[in-house]
């Protein structure tokens, strides 16, 4: 599943980011969702998220777990 949908996520669920910094290169980081940042039921390039890890902000690419 993509990230694209705010209601397919929840605190606590792995996920694949890019970082602001990656984006470029398309680099994913894998984390657990901490925070939800993004308020709109959907974006196009993906729901913004904070990982536990790091408090690392990124985008949604994919989910791993449900």
């Amino acid at each position: 599943m993509d990230g694209k949908n705010r209601s397919q996520l929840k605190i606590g669920q792995l996920v694949d980011i890019v970082l602001k910094k990656d984006q470029r290169t398309g680099t994913s980081t894998r984390g657990h969702i901490k925070r939800i940042l993004t308020k709109s039921p959907n974006h196009p390039h993906g729901i913004k998220v904070m990982l536990t890890e790091g408090d690392q902000v990124g985008r949604v690419q994919q989910i791993i777990e449900e």
